[in-house]
């Protein structure tokens, strides 16, 4: 475990916290051995913390449409483009574990157009990259390509609320100084 600091704003005494906060920082710990930096770091304002993680779990936890690993290849490939090291880092781990692929989260972190995709995909990917870098362009066509290539309007709705949530903690991570947990570097290697 690293003695760095997990933010560049200080972090709150997990016993310091509201009881909910607490319990669910608890559980995390309890279901994957420790805790993840984001958790304490949005801590230090119960409100957002509430807020973020209601967000983040209604997309990232739904079992409609697009599968758990779609999400998190999402995830990996705008926090990229977003050059948000926490994420991919954090969000790389969960990927290789749900996806069962050791490579996919390196190669779609470090050049999306090169990893090993199947055309769902990439379909996936390219759509999140355009919500990433250049939503004001997103066109009729593009979505209309999305339901060509067999994506439903929830599926395409979910892609770019991931890419837009994922802007929106990828700003976070950064701006705080956010450090991945040593842990997630090894996970499912």
């Amino acid at each position: 475990m690293s003695d760095r600091p997990i933010s560049r704003f200080d972090v709150p005494d997990l016993h310091d916290l509201p009881d909910d906060i607490r319990e669910l920082i608890l559980g995390i710990q309890e279901k994957s051995g420790f805790v993840p930096n984001v958790f304490l770091a949005f801590a230090r304002r119960p409100a957002e913390f509430r807020a973020f993680f209601a967000f983040h779990d209604a997309l990232m936890d739904s079992n409609d449409g697009l599968s758990k690993a779609e999400r998190e290849l999402i995830v990996v490939a705008t926090s990229a483009t977003n050059r948000c090291l926490y994420c991919v880092v954090a969000h790389g781990a969960i990927l290789r574990i749900r996806a069962k692929n050791p490579q996919l989260a390196d190669q779609v972190a470090v050049n999306p157009a090169k990893a090993d995709l199947t055309e769902r995909e990439r379909h996936i990917v390219d759509y999140a990259l355009k919500v990433a870098g250049d939503s004001a362009n997103v066109t009729d066509d593009d979505l209309d390509a999305m339901r060509a290539a067999g994506f439903t309007d929830d599926e395409i709705w979910d892609i770019g609320a991931i890419a837009a949530l994922f802007a929106l903690s990828n700003r976070y991570a950064n701006f705080t100084g956010m450090r991945p947990n040593d842990e997630f570097y090894a996970m499912a290697r």
